[in-house]
């Protein structure tokens, strides 16, 4: 797809779709998406509730979120979204990306906000992502985080991994009762406030303790362990 493409597209090579959405029209279990050069204006929440579905961004392709609303809602269940660039023309309260059901991944993009003033503790609460309450084993890896209030918040019973990612300029990841490893991340500049908070009633125990090791394994990472 391609967001210059004439209309009235089919979806090959030669005549790509303008949208996600005409894409996702006729999309199957297990299809992928190919997502172009091009900016993207996303104004209505886009569903991504086909199983197996991938939406793979080349260089240069935009998300632009132009409205308050979550942008993608992962609920097919193993559902990839990879190599796409998202940002917002406002800061808008919300996530860019919304994870449910088991097995999905966010691999190899770029999320952030348009800069905000002041404060970090003063911003809109933009995130680059946030998982429902008991989805399963995603896997969020190699991905840049920035400008944001968070790069995510992971609710109750959410499972899965955070690996290699880049994350500045942000008040770090929140942990709420989640079991998430994290594996190999670093933090660049300007510096978050925490790189990672762990509230009340997360789990005392693995994967997080001892706290030592999960800094050692994160580039010495800051953590607020609010337990």
């Amino acid at each position: 797809m391609e967001s210059s493409a004439a209309p009235g597209g089919d979806g090959t090579e030669f005549a790509p779709f303008q949208t996600i959405e005409e894409a996702l029209a006729v999309a199957r279990p297990n299809s992928i998406i190919n997502i172009l050069p091009g900016t993207y204006p996303i104004t209505e929440q886009i569903n991504l509730n086909i199983p197996g579905l991938t939406l793979k961004g080349r260089a240069g392709s935009i998300i632009l979120l132009q409205a308050p609303i979550v942008p993608f809602l992962c609920s097919g269940g193993n559902v990839t979204i990879d190599g796409l660039t998202m940002t917002s023309d406002n800061p808008y309260p919300v996530e860019f990306i919304q994870v449910a059901g088991d097995g999905n991944q966010i691999l190899n993009c770029q999320i952030y906000g348009p800069n905000q003033a002041g404060d970090s503790s003063t911003w809109v609460v933009n995130r680059g992502f946030v998982t429902q309450v008991n989805s399963t084993n995603l896997l969020v890896r190699n991905n840049i985080f920035h400008t944001l209030r968070q790069p995510a918040y992971l609710n109750p019973n959410s499972t899965g991994t955070i690996m290699d990612n880049v994350v500045y300029n942000t008040r770090g990841y929140v942990v709420d009762q989640a079991i998430f490893l994290f594996s190999g991340n670093s933090w660049g500049i300007p510096e978050n406030a925490v790189d990672i908070a762990l509230l009340a009633g997360t789990t005392t125990g693995a994967p997080y303790n001892p706290l030592t090791a999960l800094q050692a394994s994160n580039s010495s990472a800051t953590i607020s362990d609010q337990r």
